[in-house]
């Protein structure tokens, strides 16, 4: 049967999220008792307050229509009231503020918007598979930024080669950081934003687990002076109110960058139906309600679990400061890919090898704590078991 799949298709790394839950639904259909650690949706519901200004919403006829433009005033708005109250930063709902069909969708078509065949994107690694797929629909090309523990998992810097930097379209940053739980400080911020100003560079940090945070809340990069002419900020509905399948986010920052995304999406997308937007504006009215904060307390207490299990058992965990994930380092003489195969085989519990972010996350695996307290238990008592 002929294909008409197109090149660009074959230079993409296989996504790993799905290869885990083929596997998963396999062990599943067998009748096994499978623990799921794997993909990063939370298991409880959208909270009851976000719900009802969505029944709400979704009967007023106007909701019906198209969804044109960058969203509704009433959502952009509420976006900036919230950020200013987070982080003291001003934001111009007209030019500073995109509405996204979340944010996966505004960072695959933020490279259709800005980057043109043959400039270097700077890629955090490991990392989401995003930056990496948008990159290569838009024919750039990927220059890797490797995490590593030693250096707090943050990217060097100066080891990015010159002609990779003068060639450089884009920089990636994702903090607090999927898979590994690291918070940057502001410093870092700072360093990056003379770095980019110096190379004439894009900072697009993504910022999905602003508010899943255990201490002090991690800075916006946008909190340094002048980063607005030289960066944009991704912020999701998903993980921070569990709306994970309503797909809502916003993209704040550099005016002219996100003026391009919107004209990407103009021609790709009618916008977010304005109903979920009203939900969003209950969302951000009510991010310190009661809801919210006990989920927090809740990941808290099964990263405990995890961590401390798996230390108990010999593994080195690092307690991570944010996001719902642990990123724990494989026994030694293990890699990732043995350690996920082993954990799900032989103690039915589905874990990310750390090699599907990138070569730079093998020797680890992620844990998403998406599990309640008590199946988070039975799991972590099943891997301790597991000798090596």
């Amino acid at each position: 049967m002929k294909s008409w799949r197109a090149e660009r298709l074959t230079q993409l790394p296989p996504y790993l999220f799905v290869e885990i839950d083929r596997r998963k639904k396999e062990a599943i259909a067998a009748g096994r008792d499978v623990i799921d650690f794997g993909v990063g949706d939370p298991l409880r519901p959208t909270p009851t307050f976000i719900v009802d200004r969505m029944a709400e919403a979704i009967r007023k006829a106007v909701n019906h229509r198209y969804a044109l433009g960058t969203g509704m005033p009433e959502f952009r708005r509420a976006f900036v009231d919230f950020f200013r109250g987070r982080y003291d930063v001003s934001l111009d709902p007209d030019s500073e503020v995109v509405a996204l069909l979340g944010s996966k969708e505004g960072i695959g078509h933020l490279a259709t918007a800005i980057v043109n065949p043959g400039d270097a994107v700077l890629i955090p690694e490991p990392g989401y598979p995003v930056y990496v797929s948008g990159t290569v629909f838009a024919g750039g090309t990927c220059h890797t930024m490797p995490l590593t523990e030693a250096n707090g998992w943050l990217p060097d810097l100066e080891k990015i080669p010159e002609d990779v930097r003068r060639r450089a379209r884009v920089m990636w940053l994702n903090y607090p950081n999927n898979p590994t739980g690291a918070v940057a400080p502001m410093s870092f911020f700072s360093r990056c934003v003379d770095f980019a100003r110096q190379y004439d560079i894009l900072i697009a940090q993504d910022a999905p687990y602003c508010e899943l945070f255990y201490g002090d809340p991690p800075p916006s990069i946008l909190q340094v002076d002048g980063a607005k002419d030289t960066a944009i900020e991704f912020h999701s509905f998903s993980k921070t109110f569990n709306m994970t399948g309503w797909r809502l986010a916003v993209a704040v920052g550099h005016p002219d960058t996100l003026a391009a995304l919107a004209k990407v999406k103009s021609n790709l997308d009618s916008g977010v139906f304005r109903a979920v937007q009203e939900a969003g504006i209950a969302a951000l009215e009510g991010v310190d309600h009661p809801e919210i904060r006990d989920q927090i307390d809740i990941y808290r207490r099964c990263r405990d679990i995890v961590v401390d299990g798996l230390c108990e058992a010999g593994w080195p965990v690092t307690r991570p400061e944010a996001t719902f994930y642990v990123w724990a380092k494989c026994p030694p003489g293990t890699d990732s890919m043995t350690v996920a195969a082993r954990v799900l085989d032989e103690a039915d519990v589905v874990v990310i090898p750390g090699a599907g972010f990138g070569p730079a996350g093998e020797g680890f695996v992620r844990f998403a704590l998406t599990v309640s307290e008590e199946r988070t238990r039975e799991a972590i008592s099943r891997i301790a078991k597991l000798r090596w």
